[in-house]
């Protein structure tokens, strides 16, 4: 993809794509309405103690990720680590998935480690982050499985997707895929950018593998789970700020906490209007009015949203401060 379109898609359209959504969900509410809710029926207590679990879940994220840094050879400290993390959330607001990227280059930079070998270590993290992922999945479609399929079958077109995957289009591209592989497999010692690629997919490979060379894996469970329970603790005590949601227990908020994460998934800055979308359709569910559900999604994710700036921004500054002794070498 030539440059110029990449940009025009990542800083003009899928921020564009994201107020229009945002813009579609609160067309018709009224901007006073909104206000008045903030100002006389939010306890900002809540939200407050909302952002506090979030910082704790990063620093969770942070302090397991270092276990996996540490499992390929490299020491870095915490310090690093969490603002690094910091950093990825901050550039994903700005450009959507250039985060996990960028998290990796602050640590590559400040820790001398090899990037790719970096990369690999974050791939593991979002495996597990899928698996945990999963497992909520399979929670909510236990304990919820009415509410679940009435969500899915209001937002998921069922039909287009089985259409999808019957086509003839969809295997002739996973057979177009088989036969690239194959010849790729066939071919890589005697084409030059395939021996560059061996030599970075050995070092990838090095970060991939290094859940097996971790030290404490119990502690990394710990890590792994404390982090999901800060994620569901950061929806579930915003309930309280609010008296149309103060009744919603702790399903709701696995639910909610399951429905918001597929929403960050698609690649807008911040999950910005697709989560709100996501959110607002589960507490329409749970019985809560639109309006009401439409300003809890906003409070939420702007609090959220304005607590990883500040600390983005916080992370330029520390950073370069904490490391100034070191001697950074630039790959």
């Amino acid at each position: 993809m030539k440059q110029w379109l990449r940009k025009i898609i990542q800083f003009i359209l899928l921020p564009a794509l994201g107020i229009s959504i945002v813009w579609w969900l609160f067309r018709d509410q009224k901007l006073s309405h909104i206000l008045n809710i903030l100002a006389n029926d939010t306890n900002y207590y809540w939200i407050l103690l909302s952002i506090a679990f979030g910082i704790l879940s990063h620093l969770s994220r942070a302090a397991r990720w270092q276990q996996l840094l540490a499992a390929t050879g490299g020491k870095t400290s915490l310090n690093n680590s969490f603002w690094a993390v910091m950093t990825g959330y901050f550039i994903n607001l700005l450009v959507p998935r250039m985060g996990e990227i960028s998290k990796c280059g602050v640590i590559s930079k400040y820790e001398n480690m090899s990037f790719t070998k970096v990369i690999g270590t974050v791939v593991v993290e979002r495996l597990f982050d899928v698996l945990m992922l999963l497992f909520i999945f399979v929670v909510v479609l236990t304990l919820q499985f009415e509410l679940l399929s009435e969500f899915l079958s209001g937002n998921v077109d069922v039909e287009k997707m089985k259409g999808a995957f019957l086509s003839p289009v969809t295997y002739i591209v996973i057979f177009s895929i088989a036969v690239l592989i194959y010849i790729i497999r066939r071919n890589r010692h005697s084409i030059k950018i395939f021996r560059e690629f061996s030599v970075l997919w050995s070092k990838f490979k090095d970060g991939f593998s290094s859940i097996r060379k971790v030290n404490n894996v119990p502690l990394f469970w710990f890590y792994t789970i404390f982090m999901w329970i800060m994620y569901f603790a950061m929806v579930y005590v915003c309930f309280f700020s609010f008296n149309a949601t103060s009744h919603l227990g702790v399903l709701a908020g696995f639910t909610i906490l399951l429905t918001g994460s597929l929403g960050m998934l698609v690649p807008v800055q911040g999950g910005l209007g697709t989560w709100h979308a996501m959110v607002i359709a589960t507490l329409v569910l749970f019985d809560v009015d639109k309006e009401m559900s439409a300003v809890f999604a906003l409070v939420v994710h702007g609090a959220q949203t304005l607590m990883i700036i500040i600390m983005g921004l916080l992370a330029f500054i520390i950073l370069p401060l904490t490391n100034r002794d070191k001697n950074i070498d630039e790959e």
